[in-house]
């Protein structure tokens, strides 16, 4: 699978020394409202400060594009060992998506 397409929208997530793409679709950002909800709430809460690494594992999850690679823990636990630092760019890149479209 090659990187990801910026001008889609697509985030590259690197986990481990692979670079999973992260592509915030219709489907992937409805399934991840049905869970965190509505995506305005979870982008003010991102500009508060207040998003939850629940929150963000769930909006990341439902944006991975290959999630047969690894579990939905897994993921959760990767993300926690790569740190916010380096989610923090990639929740962005998801964000503007959210707000500016494609």
């Amino acid at each position: 699978m090659s990187g990801p397409n910026v001008a889609r929208g697509e985030a590259a997530l690197e986990i481990g020394g692979d670079v999973m793409t992260l592509r915030p679709s219709f489907a992937a950002l409805v399934a991840a409202e049905q869970e965190v909800g509505p995506l305005f709430d979870l982008v003010e809460r991102a500009a508060d400060g207040k998003l939850s690494l629940g929150d963000l594992a769930a909006l990341f999850w439902h944006c991975l594009v290959d999630r047969e690679r690894l579990s939905r823990e897994a993921l959760g636990e990767a993300m926690l060992a790569v740190g916010l630092v380096k989610l923090t760019p990639v929740l962005k890149a998801i964000l503007h998506q959210i707000l500016a479209g494609k």
